[in-house]
């Protein structure tokens, strides 16, 4: 056989398509994962790009299965739950156990601060007490089904959430968040958006070194200028408005367009600046829940069909 250092377009385009059938297979339970991401990890960002990782491998695991994946819920959430722990392993994080131990019972069904209370899990519990609290108390998973995923036993996965209910009753939400957000005010970035607004394709691409990453999760990647004006600025700047804001506390720029409502968020991007340039573009153009998280977080709404995609 001829080598050769080209991976041909047919596999590429192969890969693509069973990629998005797998996405639209398991499509009904990516809410809740992304919710779990969020919340295992304690952050809307790392939850996305746990959740990013999740359906990379959930894909990529496929070809070592040997058999039917009968539960589609199950496999994503221990393919996210393994790959969470791996993470913090490799951290040097107390993962910590799952250990069959008599607990008292407590009720917790007082859901008035549910979102306060699962977004501060990660700070207060064990990653493995996190897992187990929110698979069980949150996303209706059976004991022995927590037990597969977080490899323990029902009587330690029990006893954890019990411990972890009684973590979670002790804490304080009642201190407030006193952190100032300001934004970037990066030259480079301005120049971005004075660019990008005015429609100055050019001077846009100025701004881009010249072997810039720009990739649009779950969409696309190009690896240098040349790729993007051949790909996905062949056409040209949309013509929408960018601003630079600050969302869970990292500075964005949001892409808005004027629909049915008024503004609408159509992209949320950020770049990664060296020397003045810059080097990574990401855009997260294609990332359903992640945009609609977002727009809940700003009160704004998110465009919902904006070629090719539909999101109604």
């Amino acid at each position: 056989m001829e080598l050769t250092r080209n991976i041909d377009k047919d596999l590429v385009d192969e890969a693509r398509k069973l990629r998005n059938e797998f996405t639209e297979i398991v499509s009904v339970y990516s809410t809740d994962l992304w919710n779990y991401c969020k919340y295992v990890t304690g952050s809307p960002w790392d939850g996305e790009d746990l959740y990013q990782e999740t359906m990379i491998k959930s894909f990529g695991l496929l070809p070592q299965r040997w058999s039917d994946i009968t539960d589609k819920k199950y496999y994503l959430f221990r393919v996210a739950t393994n790959t969470w722990l791996d993470q913090c392993r490799k951290l040097k994080r107390e993962v910590g156990s799952l250990d069959e131990v008599p607990e008292p019972y407590i009720d917790f069904s007082d859901r008035l601060f549910l979102e306060e209370i699962l977004t501060s899990l990660e700070s207060n519990l064990t990653p493995k007490q996190t897992t187990a609290f929110l698979l069980l108390d949150i996303f209706q998973f059976s004991a022995e089904e927590v037990a597969g995923i977080v490899q323990s036993t029902p009587g330690g996965v029990y006893s954890a959430v019990q411990r972890a209910r009684r973590n979670i009753a002790s804490i304080d939400f009642s201190k407030s968040d006193t952190r100032v957000n300001t934004h970037s005010e990066n030259e480079t970035i301005q120049a971005y958006l004075e660019a990008f607004n005015n429609g100055d394709l050019d001077s846009m691409l100025s701004l881009f070194s010249e072997q810039a990453q720009n990739e649009a999760f779950f969409g696309f990647q190009e690896f240098s200028k040349k790729e993007m004006l051949k790909g996905s600025l062949r056409f040209g700047l949309p013509g929408h408005t960018a601003q630079e804001i600050i969302l869970w506390g990292k500075p964005v720029i949001i892409v808005l367009t004027d629909g049915d409502h008024g503004r609408e968020i159509h992209d949320i991007q950020m770049q990664e600046i060296e020397n003045g340039k810059i080097v990574s573009h990401k855009s997260y153009f294609f990332r359903k829940e992640f945009i609609l998280a977002a727009a809940e977080e700003l009160g704004m709404k998110a465009q919902l069909v904006k070629p090719p995609v539909n999101w109604n």
